[in-house]
């Protein structure tokens, strides 16, 4: 007797749901018993997180990362995109943006438990030929659901925690299964980008780079596309797409998130850290500080040490 093709296509559905359903579970279990509080791990490149509360929107940079949530969902931030993942989706940072997020489930109970993975451009370009079917620069964030064959390469890496012998060998061979598993997978475009010296995206991560590290210091567009070989005008729409913001948009959010640091450390009156920051006037510092984080530097940085030492925003 034969299965109609709906049948049989049903059957492979409900598969695919409890193989995905029985690996979450173990991962859960992994990252419960390995995660540290720096998030760090014995496997380089290998990060764990668990989380007991959900927390505060927080500041940050996001790396180049892939991350996968096995329980809680969280949610980030950068320019006007918001990107929501939860148990059994991943997340692809394909360059180092800033950001705002937070986990939006956890409890004690049951705590928001990921695992990340740093996307290194030479362990993707050992896999990546060439760029065809680049048509243009992907967005350097995105969420999709991760497949059955992703998760179990992450579940197996997760497990070397608990056999040393084994991870000098098979880490990195697992670490280029999981990147296979991204490069052909719906958001592997970006992935693929990360690994090829002359792309776009690899271009506007330069750029990137230049601004983080001169954050401070004026910069013509035009002598910044020319860096990266581009016209001021495709730079500037290229580096839109790929970070949701415009180069002097994306040089104000490091100021600001460098400006918060300072003012956390009280070293430092608030005209001072918008001078150190780039600001030439106080009083638009103050402005584009309050409309960022929603309260005065000075009254901010005030709370912000008060709560040092808790998970703070």
């Amino acid at each position: 007797m034969f299965l109609p093709m709906a049948a049989i296509a049903e059957r492979a559905g409900v598969g695919a749901a409890l193989r995905t359903a029985a690996l979450l579970a173990e991962l859960r279990a992994l990252i419960a018993r390995h995660a540290r509080p720096d998030e760090t791990t014995e496997i380089d490149g290998v990060l764990l997180s668990a989380a007991g509360r959900p927390g505060e929107p927080r500041a940050s940079t996001s790396g180049t990362v892939m991350a996968v949530i096995a329980q809680g969902e969280k949610r980030l931030a950068v320019g006007d995109r918001v990107y929501d993942y939860g148990p059994g989706e991943y997340l692809v940072a394909s360059v180092d943006l800033p950001i705002t997020g937070h986990y939006t489930h956890a409890s004690t109970d049951e705590p928001a438990l990921g695992f990340g993975l740093i996307l290194r451009p030479a362990a993707i370009a050992s896999l990546v030929l060439d760029a065809d079917g680049a048509t243009a620069a992907p967005p350097g964030m995105g969420v999709a659901r991760a497949s059955p064959e992703l998760l179990d390469a992450v579940v197996r890496m997760v497990r070397l925690l608990d056999r040393p012998g084994d991870r000098d060998v098979l880490a990195p061979m697992i670490e280029r299964e999981i990147l296979w598993r991204l490069i052909n997978g719906p958001l592997g475009q970006s992935v693929r980008e990360i690994g090829l010296t002359d792309s776009s995206l690899t271009r506007v991560s330069r750029a990137v780079s230049w601004i983080t590290e001169h954050y401070n210091e004026p910069f013509r567009v035009d002598e910044l596309a020319r860096t990266c070989g581009m016209s001021t005008s495709a730079f500037h729409r290229t580096f839109q797409a790929v970070t949701a913001l415009s180069p002097i948009q994306f040089q104000k959010q490091i100021r600001l998130q460098e400006s918060r640091l300072l003012l956390l450390t009280g070293a430092y009156d608030v005209a001072t850290v918008g001078y150190r920051v780039g600001y030439e006037s106080s009083s638009q510092f103050s402005r584009e500080y309050r409309r960022q984080f929603g309260l005065p530097p000075g009254r901010d940085g005030a709370r912000l040490r008060v709560g040092a030492g808790a998970d703070v925003s």
